[in-house]
């Protein structure tokens, strides 16, 4: 089976390695090297070249090497060609990470405590147990379900949000547009993990963050775009927002001179929330080959209807 890698070249040399020890029958090209382009039958990308089908007229898998699949434009794409986001182990892990690092720096008050180090300030704050602040997840897929498993067992009041119902242990689900606002008026702590897509775009503006409990926090760790940047200034100066984690920003990076560059009540990261790991990400790429193979359903498949 022929396969074209078009990402970070690094990564791909280190697949390519890994194929040839663990499957041999699999051949890897890492972009722009493609090997005989009638015999590809798998690529593997970020962003895929123009015209695929064109110049892979035997293409039947794409792969995005992220969690996500909204950087592909769906509708330049055959609409019967499977478009598979990374499923692994490590994405996950990273993402639980970084939430939990996130929502922690939130509830014990850091942001306030960082800026007050800057100011030469020596003043503790009341500590609130973790039992009584209400950690609120939009997007209720894999990453945000064991999001919210980690933050269960740290004792947090945890709810979630997605478009369609979920049953998820511990935690006070609401789904729909109907329930989003009494979902929001719970979360002291809104972390946002949803994909990019028509409706997400631009979700958190002033009109949701007016719909939190005063006084709140947000994670952003979904996609730049889904955050209206003004709105959210604006809801940390008046204070109906204490603070922000924003991972994901849009463009990236922010230009110099950029009110998130200093701003005291906020902690920029540079879209690092979630990375692939090298060995369990091309593991369970070969998984998803072999069951391509044996005809079975994929990990990861995409629905086109939804975006994600």
């Amino acid at each position: 089976m022929h396969i074209v890698y078009k990402s970070e070249p690094e990564r791909g040399r280190i697949w390519q390695r890994w194929l040839a020890a663990h499957a041999p029958d699999i051949q890897l090209h890492i972009w722009p090297e493609t090997g005989d382009p009638e015999q590809v039958e798998a690529l593997v990308a970020w962003q895929p070249p123009a015209d695929i089908t064109v110049l892979f007229p035997r293409l039947k898998l794409l792969f995005s090497v992220g969690a996500g699949a909204d950087q592909f434009d769906l509708g330049a794409l055959p609409p019967d060609l499977p478009v598979i986001r990374m499923i692994e182990p490590g994405l996950t892990q990273g993402m639980v990470e970084y939430v939990t690092f996130a929502v922690l720096g939130l509830h014990r008050d850091m942001p306030r405590y960082f800026h007050q180090q800057r100011q030469q300030q020596w003043l503790a704050h009341a500590v609130l147990p973790a039992a009584q602040r209400r950690v609120g997840v939009m997007g209720l897929g894999e990453l945000g379900q064991a999001a919210l498993q980690q933050l269960v067992a740290l004792g947090f009041d945890c709810a979630g949000w997605s478009r369609t119902p979920r049953q998820i242990p511990g935690v006070r689900c609401w789904h729909g547009d109907d329930q989003l606002g009494a979902f929001l008026a719970h979360s002291e702590i809104l972390v946002c993990l949803l994909p990019l897509t028509d409706t997400t775009q631009g979700l958190l503006n002033r009109t949701l963050f007016n719909q939190l409990p005063q006084g709140a926090a947000l994670v952003q760790a979904g996609r730049g775009p889904q955050l209206n940047q003004d709105d959210l200034l604006q809801a940390l100066e008046s204070g109906q927002l204490r603070a922000a984690v924003i991972d994901v920003t849009d463009p990236e990076p922010l230009p110099p001179g950029h009110p998130f560059w200093h701003h005291p009540a906020i902690w920029l990261t540079p879209h690092i929330a979630s990375q692939t790991q090298n060995e369990s990400a091309i593991a369970a790429l070969l998984e998803n080959l072999r069951r391509y193979q044996r005809g079975e359903p994929l990990h990861g498949e995409i629905d086109r209807s939804r975006g994600y």
